[in-house]
């Protein structure tokens, strides 16, 4: 982990030497060439010295895990690491400042207005300290470090120990299994039914849900049936030759004419040989805990299509190697049921008792227990198999249950449940540590929502450039990977198929909470665990407190600060940390009962993001203007009107939230409303996100200079500026979502001067009366490589249909039709939207029917129908929408229920109904 630590110094050092900084430091600092040209030779070298460090860190954080000498080596760099950020960052600050430097600087605490030079001088001598504790580590690593030589050409170092270890303990254990009925159904299936050509069979999921024991239970019953067989656990520090090697070593032995030369065969005498013995043959070979794909390539070239029923089975955690399966192959694990994990529990906590029953006295504790083990195999039976032994008495049972996460990352009878989980995390890219580490970071069980996520991750500085795409791009995949390998888990996608929403499991959060504050990543402080708060904190998330500790504690150090106790005194918060933390990047107060902001936040250069959404801050100090580091502001609903006139100073703004609610269900015509931006809204021209502002003449203008826009929203736009947004509109090549609304349900829309499609809008919601003699023409409804996924047509009040018109747009996956047209009819024709999965019928008031021919929204999922007052019948066809998982009438009348009730036609649909007077209900 000190790696990514590392890594993070390095990016910081590679600004400070880039073309910009060292520009402005010529200017700001022409009389002081020796001074710079000193501190740069010094950054260089320690540069060059922390690359090193990181790729021996990289090569030795498995093997000398448990080595005492290297771990407080480890520490000793990591720190030395955070240090060499915080002056790098006072650097960037001092050359970079535009503002009177006297003053804004603070060196050390009663050193106030330092003079240019010697704020200078002590950066150098900084950085030169730096630079000599740095070639003193490597003198320590010398005398008391050991170089695990051994270790680099030894194939049983300590992950591939560890692995074998857990493999072979879920091997043994696949006896005992319980809640595998299912799935061991479908794998024998698939090994004994699926024809006579080679298939390979994938089993998913994240470790520790019994992949390992599935296959081996399915394994030892079935391998009589095959002339061979093998049973491979791949490590990913095997090199391919090694994999291969013990696949031949595995079925020679069974022949007992091992090749006598097989220690010295190379790549291509190893595949000629494993297909000569495999030719003629039904063989069956398992891999278990593969890694990566790469692993696999050079075992199909050994393989042969020899159509004899062979089997290949592939157990693993990650998705990519998932994608490895032949079709509709893949069979994913997931966690036990509340029942199945109960079951599993009592069979081992209570294996001497009858039948494995739970005395009376004990079964409330229990089930708590068993829920915080969230359905895992190996968490139900470690933490089973570590209460069988204890007494069974009501007061070491609620011991153990209180105690159950300090039990999970301390107690030696769930080493296998830690080093299970452990060898996730250490197997991760250094890039993805941080990333990880970071979830835990909020509090247990909330929902990690992806936009949220990548913005906190792009200010904390863990997303690296990686050629033309954005940081935001580059975040996304990350998240993708932490999703493919199974260290987060995916709640929901949005239409477009993107995670929307994820979430960590809570065995995984104990445990990476724990290699958090091991790591000194970051403490989450909260009733149950405090953690250590002292001067070298720099990540800290408040998930509840009984007191305002950041008015109390000195933390100059801290870089990341989130508070998630709405409870917690507010009124020092921001003052105590503008004062004492000034390397503070994430600020994130959101839901804070926070009324003001003082102007001492300017004081803190470092700041990229700053969330006060849904707080109660009604002004932004005119300081704001001095962040110039900053990357996001969040103050979506607050109580700010107006934003200061120095906004547009900060050009390295890249999300700007600044939306307020009205009526949180859409339904009102100015359900939200934005904000005016001041004058020189071009000069953030670095903007992604504009959610939302009011239109103004100078402001739609401004808006075709900002190039990077992706996602817009403008409220209360007259009809006179419909042409002057229109031309703005036709610059903004990267527009990917988009949100107009009219001034009032009155004034129309008109979109014709739209001559050219902008070739990257996905999502376009459209708030407004529409002009029904032009808006078809538009350039945004024709087809071609039309990209557009969501429409959301709002108080259109058409007179006629419009889907036929909008029928064109193939690629649609969400449809939202509002007060969208007054006709009494809608058809959805054969052949209609054949990508819909969402579609939402509201508020039209003269809809007395609704028809779904046969073949239309044939990939439809969920379809909502609200108050539609005068709709008389069921929609006709909805019987044939094979695909449909969610209907649901919403706002229905008590005589419409009754029909609801009564139509045969949705009987077998899973359906959801509220009504004027009662809530949400399913049927």
């Amino acid at each position: 982990m000190a790696e990514a630590v590392i890594l993070l110094a390095v990016k910081k050092i590679s600004i400070a030497l880039g073309n910009e900084a060292i520009s402005q430091a010529s200017s700001r600092f022409r009389n002081f060439v020796a001074q710079i040209a000193e501190l740069h030779g010094s950054m260089t070298r320690i540069s060059r010295e922390l690359r090193f460090i990181h790729g021996f860190l990289c090569k030795m954080d498995v093997r000398n895990r448990n080595d005492q000498a290297y771990e407080i080596w480890v520490e000793e760099t990591r720190k030395l690491a955070h240090g060499i950020e915080d002056i790098v960052d006072e650097y960037l600050h001092l050359v970079g400042n535009s503002h009177d430097i006297r003053w804004t600087f603070y060196i050390t605490k009663g050193f106030k207005k330092p003079e240019v030079l010697l704020s200078l001088n002590r950066i150098v001598s900084l950085i030169k300290e730096a630079e000599a504790s740095l070639v003193h580590l490597f003198q320590v690593k010398e005398r008391w470090v050991p170089m695990a030589s051994a270790g680099q050409s030894n194939n049983s170092g300590y992950i591939v120990e560890r692995s074998q270890y857990l493999a072979s303990t879920s091997r043994s254990i696949s006896g005992d299994l319980v809640g595998i009925e299912q799935n061991k159904e479908t794998l024998l299936n698939w090994l004994r039914n699926d024809g006579m050509a080679l298939s390979t069979i994938v089993l998913h999921g994240m470790g520790g849900l019994g992949k390992t024991a599935l296959a081996a239970n399915v394994y030892k019953g079935e391998r009589e049936y095959y002339d061979c067989h093998a049973w491979i656990s791949v490590s990913q520090t095997n090199s391919p030759v090694v994999l291969l090697r013990k696949l031949l070593v595995e079925f020679f032995h069974q022949e007992e004419n091992l090749p006598s030369k097989i220690a010295t065969m190379d790549m291509i005498g190893i595949q000629e040989a494993l297909g000569d013995f495999l030719k003629e043959k039904k063989y069956l070979i398992v891999l278990d805990d593969v890694w990566t794909p790469e692993a696999l390539n050079y075992l199909s070239g050994a393989l042969v299509q020899n159509l004899k029923g062979s089997r290949v089975v592939i157990t693993t955690r990650i998705a990519n190697v998932a994608m490895l399966a032949s079709e509709g192959r893949v069979l994913t694990i997931d966690c036990l049921s509340e029942v199945k994990s109960w079951e599993l529990f009592c069979k081992k906590a209570f294996q001497r008792e009858t039948n494995h029953d739970c005395p009376a006295d004990l079964k409330a504790v229990s089930e708590k227990i068993v829920t915080k083990c969230k359905g895992l195999p190996l968490a139900i039976v470690s933490v089973g198999s570590l209460l069988s032994v204890r007494e069974k008495n009501l007061a070491e049972w609620k011991r153990i249950n209180n105690q159950l996460s300090w039990e999970m990352t301390n107690n030696p009878g769930l080493d296998d449940v830690r080093n299970i989980l452990y060898l996730s995390f250490i197997y991760l890219p250094t890039y993805l540590k941080s990333c990880f580490l970071y979830c835990t970071m909020f509090p247990e069980d909330d929902t990690l929502h992806r936009k949220v996520l990548i913005r906190l991750w792009i200010a904390e500085g863990f997303i690296e450039e990686r050629g033309e795409s954005t940081l935001e791009e580059v975040a996304e995949g990350y998240l993708v990977e932490l999703v493919h390998r199974n260290m987060l888990q995916l709640l929901e996608c949005n239409s477009f198929g993107r995670i929307k929403s994820c979430k960590m499991h809570d065995i995984v959060r104990e445990l990476a909470i724990d290699l958090s504050r091991k790591e000194s990543f970051g403490i989450a402080y909260g009733y149950q665990n405090h953690g250590v708060l002292d001067t070298d904190t720099r990540r800290l998330a408040i998930v509840k407190c009984s007191n305002d500790i950041l008015s109390s504690i000195n933390l100059p150090h801290l870089r990341s600060c989130k508070i998630f106790d709405e409870t917690m005194p507010s009124s020092r918060i921001l003052r105590s940390l503008s004062d004492k933390s000034k390397y503070i990047a994430v600020l994130e107060l959101r839901g804070l009962p926070i009324d003001k902001v003082p102007d001492a936040v300017g004081c803190l250069f470092n700041l990229r993001y700053f969330g006060l959404r849904d707080s109660k801050v009604k002004f932004l100090p005119k300081s704001i203007e001095k962040l110039s580091n900053l990357v996001i502001l969040d103050v979506f609903n607050s109580y700010i009107q107006e934003l200061p006139p120095g906004i547009v100073k900060l050009k390295n703004l890249r999300h700007l939230l600044v939306e307020r609610v009205n009526d949180p269900s859409w339904r009102a015509f100015r359900s939200r409303h934005g904000m005016h931006i001041p004058k020189g809204l071009l000069n953030l021209t670095n903007l992604q996100t504009l959610r939302a502002i009011e239109a103004q003449d100078q402001s739609i203008k401004d808006l075709g200079e900002l190039p990077q826009l992706r996602t817009l929203r403008v409220w209360n736009i007259k009809g006179t500026q419909c042409e002057r947004l229109s031309m703005s509109l036709l610059r903004l090549q990267f527009l990917h979502k988009m949100h107009i609304a009219m001034c009032d349900e009155n004034e129309v829309l008109r979109l014709n001067m739209l001559n050219s499609p902008l070739p990257n809008l996905e999502k376009l919601c459209l708030r407004g009366k529409l002009d029904e003699g032009t808006l078809f023409e538009s350039s945004l409804f024709q087809t071609g490589d039309q990209k557009l996924r969501a429409l959301y047509l709002i108080w259109s009040q058409l007179r006629e249909d419009p889907l036929p018109c909008i029928s064109r747009l193939h690629n649609l996956t969400q449809l939202n039709l509002t007060r969208t047209c007054n006709g009494d009819k809608l058809i959805f024709r054969s052949g209609w939207f054949p990508n819909l999965k969402f579609l939402l019928v509201r508020d039209l008031p003269n809809l007395l029917q609704l028809v779904i021919q046969e073949g239309a929204m044939e990939s439809i999922q969920t379809l909502q129908l609200a108050h539609l007052n005068k709709l008389k019948d069921v929609p006709l066809g909805v019987e044939l929408l094979t695909s449909l998982q969610r209907l649901s009438f919403l706002h229905v009348t008590e005589e419409f229920l009754m029909l609801l009730n009564r139509c045969s036609r949705i009987q077998h649909i899973r359906w959801w109904y509220s009504t004027r007077d009662q809530p949400l209900s399913r049927k």
